[in-house]
């Protein structure tokens, strides 16, 4: 296939490295200073950029008829506005809060969890999450996946950064030099503690995913997410 990669940050060099051994070409890459470009003979577009630009790079992407797959955080305000424009041109979008197959897995653990807790509510539920320093947004888009799949699954109502109150999820973001990302669920009782965990040992991890989901959805038309490419769920 013919790639463009919309942001070409540490994480658009790892897809690049991983999409070149998987036999596909980087036909365009995008940074934060390109201005007007074309997908011309492009098979599929890879969105690593930054908040500020997620929007446009998908939307253009849509509407030169170009399937695109997103992996950018801290833009999910407007991601309604999207699928409405991807149903509306007949494209092609999908979007992951974390690309990785090892994390998908982990959110269908989460999930099964918060089923099984919801029956004890002597056990308080908190999420704790490292990135490394450069990541601008916090908490992480995995971090809010899990905490809205727990709040789906039980009596939770939000999530916070602050203090918990009573029926809020209590997220603590850290940030620390050269970590690829961990991801912890912690269920404390007086009497005991239940923790998930999942830890990234390097981007390779995530840039694999997002090649294998790329693959997926080029030939494709519709709205979809990794569940969709991993059969799962």
């Amino acid at each position: 296939m013919n790639i463009a990669l919309l942001g070409y940050g540490k994480m658009g060099k790892a897809i690049e490295k991983v999409a070149l051994k998987r036999g596909h070409q980087i036909t365009l890459k995008v940074s934060k200073d390109t201005q007007k470009y074309s997908l011309d003979n492009v098979d599929v577009a890879i969105d690593f950029s930054v908040p500020s630009s997620a929007f446009e790079n998908i939307s253009n992407s849509i509407l030169q008829h170009t399937p695109v797959i997103s992996g950018t955080t801290g833009w999910l305000e407007k991601y309604n506005d999207i699928v409405s424009l991807c149903k509306e041109n007949k494209g092609t979008f999908l979007y992951a809060s974390n690309f990785s197959l090892g994390v998908n897995i982990f959110f269908e653990v989460n999930k099964t969890l918060a089923k099984l807790m919801n029956e004890l509510p002597q056990y308080n539920v908190s999420i704790e999450e490292i990135h490394h320093t450069q990541k601008l947004d916090a908490p992480s888009g995995t971090a809010i996946t899990l905490a809205e799949e727990i709040i789906h699954q039980s009596d939770y109502k939000n999530w916070t950064l602050e203090t918990p109150k009573p029926k809020e999820i209590g997220i603590l973001a850290k940030r620390i030099e050269n970590v690829s990302g961990t991801h912890e669920i912690n269920y404390e009782s007086e009497v005991d503690t239940i923790t998930i965990k999942h830890t990234a040992h390097s981007r390779e991890g995530f840039a694999l995913g997002a090649v294998i989901a790329a693959e997926w959805i080029h030939d494709k038309m519709g709205v979809y997410t990794m569940k969709d490419v991993l059969n799962i769920g």
